[in-house]
Formats: structure tokens, sequence, C-alpha cells
């Protein structure tokens, strides 16, 4: 990960990323120095600096001239966290004081759009892959409460759902995944695909190759025969499309979500190769 992310991360603007780079490189100084050590305009260094104080990044040590003084690198993160999380608890709490009046206004529409709102639910709906699938993906998993099960060529987005996947593993949900056989792939594919998988075996969670290719991608959670439950989160294989440009779909429709389950246990049992032949072990 570049400092780039981690700054886009913490929602600098490039001026407040600029100047902050170079105040932790100068240490204390003032504006007037910063501006031309980090070719910022004059004019715009001073309201840089403030936001980033506000942020509680960078220190204001009073004077004539004044100083700034950026805070360490650990500090700047946990403040991140923190000003992130009382966000949050800000926006819960003004959802939540709206609520009623919300309610009152919007569900008396909604219920009068249709007498019967079920009959007209889709089969699926689609999401962009990248940060919407993947963030479908986790709500999935910390929804789950029975059986997650995942299909994936490589599971190359592991970083990005990781802790919400051992967060189910630690409620007791049963996780299987279901892996692209080594031998398909490329050998970039292979070490990526390989690495993720000692990863998964730290966490003691269940792996197999298929040995065929896997029509579709995606992840299912808690399939009953009885129809009564589940979701899914599904891509098909497109190779020549690029991920920019797809779709993934998701369905809550109870049959087809143990239809998946059937594919995937069927695909386990007879056509999948436990994880510990990849290396002729």
């Amino acid at each position: 990960m570049s400092e780039t992310d981690v700054f886009d991360r913490l929602g600098l603007t490039e001026y407040e990323q600029t100047a902050l780079v170079e105040l932790m490189t100068l240490g204390r100084t003032t504006a007037p120095n910063l501006a031309e050590a980090a070719g910022i305009p004059k004019a715009r260094v001073y309201g840089v600096l403030d936001s980033l104080a506000d942020e509680g990044y960078v220190k204001i040590i009073p004077g004539r001239p004044k100083h700034y003084q950026p805070h360490d690198p650990a500090s700047i993160l946990d403040r991140a966290k923190e000003n992130r999380r009382q966000e949050l608890e800000s926006f819960v709490q003004d959802v939540d004081a709206d609520r009623e009046a919300f309610l009152d206004e919007f569900q008396p529409r909604f219920e009068a759009a249709g007498e019967d709102i079920t009959a007209t639910e889709e089969l699926f709906y689609v999401v962009d892959v990248g940060d919407p699938s993947e963030r479908e993906t986790r709500r999935i998993y910390r929804e789950a409460s029975d059986r997650i099960c995942i299909l994936s060529k490589g599971f190359e987005y592991f970083d990005t759902v990781e802790p919400a996947l051992l967060d189910a593993l630690d409620r007791g949900v049963e996780v299987q995944v279901l892996l692209l056989h080594p031998d398909l792939l490329s050998t970039d594919e292979r070490g990526r695909q390989a690495a993720v998988v000692d990863r998964l075996a730290d966490h003691d969670v269940a792996v197999r190759y298929s040995t065929e290719q896997l029509p579709w991608r995606g992840t299912f959670a808690d399939p009953t025969f009885s129809y009564e439950g589940g979701e899914a989160i599904l891509l098909v294989q497109e190779d020549d499309v690029p991920n920019h440009l797809r779709q993934a779909a998701i369905t809550e429709n109870g049959a087809f979500v143990a239809g998946l389950g059937r594919f995937f246990d069927l695909t386990w049992q007879y056509e999948s190769e436990g994880a510990a032949v990849r290396d002729g072990t």
C-alpha cells in the first residue's frame, strides 16, 4: 500500500497530503516556510494547516509567527479512526432522531404503491464489481448465521473481506472455500492463490480446488432446502470483460440459493481436490 492510499483513506486533499508529508519531513516550521518547501500557494497554506489541525493531525504552536508541528504517524492514524468513529456515531444519532418522522411520511406511500409489494420483487439486483460488490460480500458474511460458501478463482479480494470473514468464524459459522485448481491458473495467479490459501489455513478454513472450470464466482450464505432463507452474490466468468465494466448479481431467493448450495456441494464432493495436493504434498 502506498502513502497515497493511506492519505486517500484519511480524506485529505492534494494540498493537505503535500503539507502533511512536508511537515513530517521538516518537523516544526512556519506557514511561509512550509508553503515555499511544499510548493503550496501562500494564500492557501493557512487554510490547509488549519484543516489539518482541526482533524488533529497537526499542532498549532502560538507565537509570532505561529509554528506548526505534525503529530507522530501512529497518532495521526489513531486520530483518523477516532474522527471517523465520532462521525459514524453522529450519523447514527441523526438518523435515529429523524426515523419516526421519515417512517410516518414515507411508509404509507410505500405501502400504497402496491397491494402486494412482494409480488413485484425481482429475482436479482445488481451492483458494480469492485468496492460495491466487496461491500455487499462483507455484509453477507456479517449476516450469515450457519454457513458461508465461497467460489473464487484465487480469492484475490481476500484482504478486503478478511475481517468480516474472521468475525463470521468467531461466531461459529462454517466457512468453505472452493478455488480453481492451480493447474488451470497462470504462474502469477498460482502464486497469489497459494498465498491466500496459506492465510486461510492459518484460520482453519476448509479449502478445496475445483478440477473443472467454475462457471461463476461469488459467495452464498445459509442455503436451505426449505427455501426459507439464504442470500448470494455472484458474477459469471467473463475473462474478456474488465472488472470495472462488470456487475455482480445479488439474490435473496431461497430456492436459487439452495440450488447454488447443491452445485457447491456436488462440486466439493466429486469434482475437487484437497488443498494439500497443490505442491505435490
